[in-house]
């Protein structure tokens, strides 16, 4: 009887067991869960909407909402493929398990689909024409293209001119049209086009040439901008256009006309030297005059040349030695040697009255003096003797009767050379008087540069906060009046020939 009972109590477990291994395995694969997701953009993780939600086997079909999200609820439990489509996108599958009462997740990133997506059309070179002539250095170029889906498009204008192969590039325009304002005189182009729809690859245009002739005719000022970390020398003329005369590329400034020649004199700086170089008056025919002695100074920033008018000799300091050279680059000539081996900054030459004024000063760019020699180095007239403080800017009239120059009263001597309040002079030969001109500056400002008009009834001048980094300013004065009228904003090292 015992035994019976034994073998009735296992059996009964053997029942109670089978029949909790077969409740398990139906809880797996039976009732209802709940299948959450959301649909973005691969770049950028931008939530899509109305994307459309499927499932293998079929359940409820489902779109996303603004946010990207959707749900599948009362989904069956079970193994599922979900996929996830939008026109314009890839379609993207995910597998997904739902169980019993719980909630699965998937996220989906949708790629843009580029199968059926075309290529936009070779853009078309409309202006400058091909071969063709223009009379301005800002110039419009303008091109077409299509795109057979209307997708966003942007260009690239790439231009490279033959005067020094220089290529210039512009990138993520929006528009079919594109305004360069300084081209090169004398240069001639080579532009092309490339567009992009985001899809597929670039479509180049075909390269197109133009040249670019001189459109100034007596433009009398110059001056000086520093463009990408370069000074770039340009005239303007009458009507407030400007002429870039020097490449971006290069490093050039001081220029000084010489009417005579009809050509411009300027430095130009290679690294730690400089040179004078001579260009024709729409900036072509760079020609180099300098070789084995170079202008040097203090700061190769503050020193000048000079060009006399009639003369086609230029002037040009090396430390404690004044000489010239033929603007040709021949008979280079010591003409003065400082005495007490101060060293020469600047200066202003006739040579029909051999009269030189020289501004001098130490290795600092202080103990300045200023004063007028004959050709044989006698001394005339001393203006400054061995001022503290800085000066900048020295020129002497055509009739050799004034001197004008701008002096830092205050008297500082700081080792970055910065100015306070520096203001301009005019000293009279004859009647060996010394005026003010800066009465009408700014207070915090700086007059710097100055010089001579033609007729010498006026002056020009650059003048600019004493913060030594703010932008320059390009003013005119008539000597004996106090109103300043604006030539040019962010300028400076200005001529007027």
């Amino acid at each position: 009887m015992k035994k019976s009972l034994n073998i009735l109590i296992c059996c009964f477990v053997v029942i109670l067991f089978a029949g909790s291994c077969s409740e398990e395995g139906i809880d797996d694969n039976s009732g209802i869960g709940t299948l959450e997701g959301m649909v973005v953009k691969a770049e950028g993780n931008t939530p899509l909407e109305n994307v459309k939600i499927t499932t293998s086997p079929a359940s409820t079909t489902v779109f996303t909402d603004e946010e990207g999200k959707f749900i599948i609820e009362e989904i069956p439990a079970g193994t599922y493929s979900v996929q996830a489509s939008l026109d314009e996108y890839q379609t993207a599958f995910k597998p997904a398990r739902i169980t019993h009462g719980l909630v699965s997740n998937v996220v989906f990133e949708l790629e843009v689909s580029t199968i059926n997506n075309l290529p936009p059309s070779i853009p078309i070179l409309i202006t400058p024409e091909d071969n063709s002539v223009v009379d301005s250095t800002s110039v419009e170029f303008v091109w077409s293209a299509q795109d057979p889906e209307d997708d966003d498009l942007t260009y690239t204008l790439e231009l490279r001119n033959d005067l020094d192969n220089e290529i210039e590039v512009f990138e993520s325009i929006e528009d079919t049209t594109y305004v360069h304002p300084s081209l090169r005189i004398g240069a001639k182009y080579f532009w092309q086009v490339t567009v992009t729809d985001g899809v597929n690859e670039p479509v180049k245009s075909q390269i197109s040439t133009f040249r670019v002739t001189n459109p100034q005719i007596g433009n009398r000022v110059l001056y000086v901008r520093n463009i990408g970390g370069n000074n770039v020398i340009i005239s303007i003329n009458e009507e407030g256009e400007e002429y870039m005369l020097t490449s971006e590329n290069k490093n050039s400034y001081r220029p000084v006309r010489n009417v005579a020649a009809d050509r411009i004199a300027y430095l130009q700086s290679t690294g730690a030297q400089v040179d004078i170089y001579t260009m024709k008056r729409d900036g072509t025919d760079k020609t180099k005059v300098t070789s084995s002695i170079r202008p040097n100074g203090f700061n190769l920033n503050e020193i000048t040349i000079d060009w006399p008018q009639n003369s086609n000799r230029i002037y040009f300091a090396n430390l404690n030695k004044l000489y010239r050279i033929g603007s040709d680059g021949q008979g280079l000539h010591l003409v003065y040697q400082t005495t007490d081996g101060s060293l020469i900054s600047e200066m202003s030459v006739n040579e029909n009255s051999n009269i030189i004024a020289l501004k001098t000063n130490n290795l600092d760019g202080y103990d300045v003096k200023i004063f007028t020699i004959d050709f044989n180095g006698n001394t005339l007239a001393t203006l400054l003797n061995e001022k503290p403080g800085a000066v900048s800017g020295l020129d002497m009239s055509v009739s050799t009767r004034k001197i004008i120059y701008s002096y830092d009263v205050t008297g500082s001597q700081s080792s970055d050379y910065r100015r306070w309040d520096s203001r301009i002079f005019l000293y009279d030969m004859n009647t060996l008087e010394t005026i003010e001109l800066s009465e009408r500056k700014d207070a915090g400002t700086n007059d710097l540069e100055p010089s001579f008009s033609p007729n010498e009834a006026y002056i020009i001048f650059t003048n600019t906060s004493n913060d030594g980094i703010s932008k320059k300013y390009i003013y005119t004065q008539e000597i004996g009046e106090m109103e300043r009228d604006l030539v040019q904003s962010d300028a400076f090292m200005p001529d007027w020939k």
